[in-house]
């Protein structure tokens, strides 16, 4: 490949990552911050597709952000509803969830499971009209995305040092002393999953306008992408400030999308995309086990090649 394959693929990589760095962020407070594993990420992604792409397509494309992201809180408040009030365990009702939003992105897409947005303005065509005939006129789905990312990065470090961010850390370490502190965990859990649910239907909303089409199966996976992704970004940012951290799943996210845009240069089969993803999660979820296990895994080697004699060797 020539350096200009070179810069298109990263540029690729780089547009994918920031618009999946936004679901990232989503897991960073639902799974980091809240100790809450959100598995209604994936219907949620495509509900943020479906009303974007809905909205937009009626001829208002910046409604179709606030739009698409107030559909997220009302995924995350159910999710939330049933595991606060139903008495629901988390992962099951993130099932729930996930599977009666299939029906209802249906729905929304008016009983249709594909929405073509090919003549339609979107925030990226007004980008690209405004950018026109500059330096970074190619660059205008990486700049929309960039934004995004940039402003949710912001808004959850500061929300996250208010009296109720903290509210919500403390119910991820121990909600049992939230409750015994007059914190109320069901409803900082409730917020808190209404927040993360609104920055992956955000992403949804960028991911179906950038590439000018919606499919029911759009989100499917994502929750598993948005996992590797922080678990690669917790790798190399794990520790240190909130920002710091948001900063570093999104690297993830990136570094995730990088290694699967290269599968896909070298011309690997359709079939087994799914195969390279599964591995990437392997590695990015066993990596900092195997990496604690190193030093015992090394002694006992040395151990075996080298034993202690034991006894009188004169006897």
């Amino acid at each position: 490949m020539d350096i200009s394959s070179y810069v298109m693929l990263g540029q690729t990589a780089l547009e994918l990552g920031l618009i999946g760095g936004l679901t990232v962020l989503a897991l960073f407070l639902s799974y980091s911050m809240l100790n809450v594993c959100d598995l209604s990420t994936d219907g949620c992604f495509t509900l943020g597709a479906a009303v974007g792409a809905v909205v937009a397509l009626s001829g208002h494309p910046l409604l179709s952000i606030p739009a698409a992201m107030a559909a997220g809180i009302i995924s995350g408040f159910v999710t939330a509803f049933l595991q606060t009030k139903m008495g629901i365990n988390s992962l099951l009702a993130g099932i729930i969830v996930n599977t009666g939003l299939y029906s209802v992105n249906i729905g929304i897409m008016g009983n249709s499971s594909l929405l073509n947005m090919n003549t339609t303005d979107t925030v990226f065509t007004m980008m690209k009209n405004a950018l026109k005939g500059t330096i970074f006129a190619d660059w205008y789905k990486i700049i929309i995305a960039l934004i995004a990312v940039v402003i949710v990065i912001v808004l959850l470090s500061l929300f996250l040092r208010t009296r109720l961010g903290l509210a919500i850390r403390a119910t991820g370490d121990n909600p049992d002393l939230v409750k015994s502190s007059s914190v109320n965990p069901v409803f900082t859990t409730i917020v808190g999953l209404c927040i993360s649910n609104a920055f992956t239907a955000l992403s949804g909303c960028l991911l179906a306008q950038s590439q000018k089409s919606v499919n029911i199966d759009i989100g499917q996976g994502m929750v598993t992408v948005a996992l590797a992704s922080l678990l690669i970004g917790n790798a190399f940012m794990g520790k240190g400030r909130i920002a710091k951290r948001a900063v570093g799943v999104v690297l993830g996210s990136f570094i995730f999308r990088l290694v699967y845009t290269i599968a896909l240069r070298f011309n690997m089969p359709a079939f087994m995309l799914k195969a390279v993803s599964s591995i990437i999660v392997i590695i990015a979820i066993a990596g900092p086990y195997l990496k604690s296990q190193y030093p015992m895994f090394k002694r006992r080697l040395e151990h075996k090649n080298n034993p202690v004699r034991g006894g009188n060797d004169n006897a």
